[in-house]
């Protein structure tokens, strides 16, 4: 379903057996295309050509099945890619009588299942936004592609994890998500699915018996998908149930004759057999520019190509100083094109079995050049040197280097919400691993930063970016981000903690105090046999073994007890490690703390912002930081890791902690009134905090 800016676009009434009659422009069409698919190494080709109701040509060359040598016919089903998305987008003109919406609604009032990273997003892109691929949302088609989702539904729900890299309606930026997303909201609306939805308004009324929205490859005249792979032709898989969520972006497979009625269709300005399909509102929006896809301006060598705009699935240009529509698709082991010239009503469509091939634009532009009589442009020499020219990854001479830790301490499973999971295994001195349904290749660059590459024949290394493994401030190897798009941070992968199994007799061990400046820090077992941690002025956290002595705290992202165990096995000390350091505390001894009581507290009415200023600044608690400000006349003081909590002043200086019972705090002050510090109560005793100068 990728596209490519190409460089040149351009890009029944009943088939009787005299449809197809000799055209003079046409001439020696077959020996050329056999010519051209030796030279690209390409299986086979299916073509379309028509022109004012009448198909010249509808017909195909080469072989469907490269191995058995099965030659391509006008009824061969060919996937068409992204060529899908003009049918997709039609169907929203059908909803604009049926079903009362609006192209410049916002999408989200009678869709609410379409959320964005950006709330901005969410409560403003319309169905244009998307059809046009204006959103701001780059591709993200590694997050799908990979099977990070397969139902429509929850491919829809990953799109509120994906970052946009635009405004909306700033940049053009090409995304196969909204095209699925469309798909849902029609569904919705209609109660069908899109696949129903095709066939009902198009496949049936146009007789196009032998198009598929997504069956193809289990019975009947169908082509294999081939890549053309260091120096062999190889079949590559088709695409699996892991994608058919995404079909409404370029799921659709056809066929010459099939194709030959779409384009006719199209050709009569969306009428079939003298019947309205599209309606005019529609037609003439969806070959409009909607959107800059790029400037394209004229050059010296081709001054009649130029503008390259987007429509409601069409692609628009100036070709040859004719107004020219298109679309190109590519898909696993087919690439396509199809064209139509409004004015002159000349129609194209070509369709290969070779991924990512150049070819359907070559013979694209060769018959649209014949078919309006223009001089001869070389297309396939001026289309193979960029082909030729591919550039290869770039050698550096990089000092050898090693990565940070040893391989298996980057073993584990990695994840994001929009994009899924990685999975990562130390094999014979190297890693391995999986994303989604791929399996990976991975070589060590330098450091912690690694080159990833899918291993699947479809796949020529041209996908390989280069990753990094992130290490926490523990010193462990906690996420994984690649570069999958350009104009955002890279994707992060956060790593799972693989959670050890300890039972409450071999936790037993850990139970107690623990001291550093004041800082008391108390762990013991609760009553369902977890370990759980008391730090001053903060709820209880669960302990969360993940190691060997090492302990995560739910819930707080880079906070960690290591706890210190001497030659006998006796805890005698716990490192705390936190985003801002790690710090080691003493075992205190196994006594009770003596009881310390709180002041009564009497809550003062009528306090003032004025008042309670002296209380507001940095102070030092332990080895924490503990920050006081006034937000809306109310105090409110912030620790580390923890939420804002409100202090709700009772008698003088004394204040209670608002949602914390048995906790409060009273600010003391020298003989000139400034305040120098505060005590903090707690059920197990107090911690005093001195305040910064």
């Amino acid at each position: 379903m990728k596209y490519s800016i190409l460089v040149a676009l351009f890009c029944s009434l009943l088939l009787t057996t005299n449809a197809q009659k000799a055209d003079k422009r046409l001439a020696g069409l077959d020996s050329m295309i056999q010519r051209m698919l030796t030279e690209w190494k390409v299986p086979g080709v299916s073509v379309t050509v028509v022109e004012k109701n009448k198909v010249l040509l509808a017909k195909g060359f080469g072989y469907k099945d490269y191995e058995r040598k099965a030659p391509v016919t006008e009824n061969t089903q060919f996937a068409i890619g992204s060529c899908t998305k003009a049918f997709t987008a039609s169907l929203v003109g059908f909803a604009l009588k049926e079903k009362g919406i609006d192209l410049d609604l916002p999408v989200h009032s009678y869709f609410p299942a379409l959320q964005f990273l950006d709330p901005t997003l969410t409560a403003n892109v319309t169905l244009r936004d998307m059809l046009c691929h204006r959103t701001g949302l780059p591709r993200h088609d590694y997050s799908w592609y990979s099977g990070a989702a397969i139902a429509r539904d929850s491919l829809v729900h990953n799109i509120r994890f994906l970052e946009a890299s635009a405004p909306l309606r700033q940049n053009f930026q090409y995304n196969n998500y909204m095209y699925m997303a469309v798909a849902s909201v029609l569904e919705k609306l209609y109660g069908k699915t899109w696949e129903q939805l095709i066939e009902e308004k198009f496949f049936t009324p146009l007789a196009m018996k032998n198009s598929s929205t997504g069956s193809m490859g289990t019975s009947g005249d169908f082509s294999y998908g081939y890549v053309y792979k260091n120096g062999t032709i190889q079949k590559v898989e088709f695409l699996t149930e892991a994608v058919k969520g995404m079909a409404p972006a370029g799921g659709i497979s056809s066929t010459a004759n099939d194709m030959a009625r779409w384009l006719l269709l199209w050709t009569n300005q969306g009428r079939w057999e003298d019947k309205e399909i599209i309606s005019p509102y529609f037609y003439q929006q969806a070959i409009s520019s909607q959107m800059i896809a790029s400037a394209n301006l004229p050059t010296s060598k081709m001054t009649d190509y130029y503008f390259f705009n987007y429509g409601l699935g069409w692609y628009v240009a100036n070709y040859r100083g004719h107004y020219g529509v298109g679309h190109g698709g590519n898909v696993n082991g087919f690439s396509s094109f199809t064209s139509f010239l409004p004015t002159d009503s000349i129609g194209i469509f070509v369709s290969v079995n070779q991924n990512n091939s150049v070819l359907p634009r070559i013979l694209t532009n060769i018959l649209i050049d014949r078919m309006i009589e223009a001089g001869f442009r070389d297309w396939n020499a001026i289309l193979k040197q960029p082909a030729d020219n591919r550039q290869q990854a770039s050698k550096t001479n990089l000092p050898i280097t090693q990565p940070s830790h040893p391989l298996q301490q980057y073993n584990g499973n990695y994840t994001n919400n929009g994009y899924g999971n990685i999975t990562i295994q130390a094999e014979q001195g190297k890693l391995t691993g999986t994303f989604n349904r791929w399996k990976l290749n991975i070589q060590h660059h330098q450091y912690n930063y690694f080159t990833f590459s899918v291993n699947a024949t479809v796949f020529d290394g041209s996908e390989a970016i280069r990753g990094e493994f992130k290490v926490g401030a523990d010193g462990n190897i906690e996420a994984l981000t690649l570069p999958y798009e350009d104009g955002i941070k890279p994707i992060e992968f956060k790593k799972e903690i693989a959670v050890v199994a300890l039972d409450k007799g071999e936790l037993k061990k850990y139970e107690g105090s623990f001291t550093l400046s004041g800082l008391l820090f108390k762990t013991y077992i609760d009553a369902n046999g977890a370990l759980k941690a008391i730090v001053p002025g903060q709820p209880e956290y669960e302990m969360v073994p993940v190691k060997e002595h090492v302990f995560n705290l739910k819930g707080l992202n880079g906070f960690s007890a290591r706890f210190i165990v001497d030659d006998k096995g006796n805890v005698t000390g716990c490192a705390l490690t936190q985003p801002n350091g790690t710090f080691e505390l003493t075992k205190v001894l196994a006594t009770a703390p003596a009881t310390v009581s709180a002041p009564t507290l009497n809550t003062v009415t009528g306090a003032t912002e004025t008042g309670f200023s002296s209380y507001t600044g940095e102070y030092m608690m332990g080895v924490q930081t503990v920050k006081i400000w006034m937000d809306a006349g109310k105090l409110k003081a912030l620790l580390p890791g923890q939420p804002p909590y409100e202090l709700v002043q009772g008698k003088n200086e004394a204040f209670s902690i608002k949602g914390v019972t048995g906790y409060s705090v009273v600010f003391e002050k020298d003989t000139k009134g400034s305040v120098t510090g505060y005590t903090m109560y707690q059920p197990n005793g107090s911690v005093k905090a001195e305040k910064k100068k």
